[in-house]
């Protein structure tokens, strides 16, 4: 069963690495649906993904499971990772081609060098990958759960967002607190967190051994960085692009190979 059609307003297509029940994306459906005209439709994992990074699934099949809303169809469960979900809700003629992709909200975090293993701002650049001008929205709290905020706040700045985002990935994150206590809002660069892992050696009850990875986070908390923002309590607005190329030594490494 495909979705209904669309009306004449965005195609919004919702996605995550937290799961389709989890409390972020429900709350950013109900918002968006309550507040503004647009279509909206939820491809996100059966279940926790987070971390997964552009992870895709190749050699096991993937299943989907309809979700309904008041007897239309509201979105799809998928079995593989936020990749796939954006990849079969995109190329699998289930609904029209979106307008626009947003990955989230997602609990917790995503600023700095954490986005190469995010699965919300992997997802969102599979949009983008796929000509569709996306966002990936975080609350960067675990312990402060209210989505209402975060995800009053996007629907009420969805269409001036869309009006100045063509192309690319534009890569959010809110505060973790309630909006009284936000300062505004920053346009930023990724800023640099680094980990320092440690590996806790462990015995199973059948003498197996694993490993248990941890690890202390230290941030650089230069200016201008998403990661300053929100230390400041400023929502962070950072733009991406997928084309990795290191244009500074580019022309000085065909120089070397020519």
């Amino acid at each position: 069963m495909k979705l209904s059609d669309w009306g004449n307003d965005m195609n919004i297509l919702l996605t995550n690495d937290d799961g389709y029940n989890a409390p972020g994306i429900q709350t950013l459906y109900r918002t968006l649906r309550s507040r503004t005209k647009h279509e909206i439709s939820i491809f996100a994992p059966e279940g926790q993904r987070s971390a997964t990074g552009h992870s895709i699934t190749l050699f096991q099949p993937l299943f989907l499971t309809e979700h309904h809303n008041g007897g239309k169809v509201e979105g799809y469960s998928v079995s593989g990772t936020p990749s796939d979900c954006v990849k079969i809700a995109i190329q699998g003629g289930l609904i029209p081609k979106p307008d626009l992709l947003i990955s989230g909200i997602n609990q917790g975090s995503n600023l700095g060098t954490d986005v190469f293993y995010s699965g919300t701002v992997s997802a969102a650049m599979e949009g983008v990958l796929l000509g569709i001008p996306s966002l990936a929205v975080s609350l960067t709290s675990f312990d402060f759960v209210d989505f209402e905020p975060s995800a009053a706040y996007l629907a009420d700045q969805l269409d001036f967002i869309v009006q100045h985002l063509h192309e690319g990935l534009m890569n959010i994150n809110i505060p973790g607190k309630p909006s009284s206590e936000w300062r505004g809002r920053k346009v930023t660069k990724l800023g640099k967190a680094i980990y320092e892992n440690v590996f806790e050696r462990r015995v199973d009850p059948h003498g197996r051994t694993y490993y248990w990875q941890a690890g202390n986070l230290t941030r650089d908390l230069e200016e201008d960085t998403d990661l300053r923002a929100i230390q400041d309590d400023y929502i962070s607005i950072t733009p991406m692009h997928s084309d990795l190329t290191d244009f500074k030594t580019l022309q000085a490494w065909q120089t070397i190979f020519a």
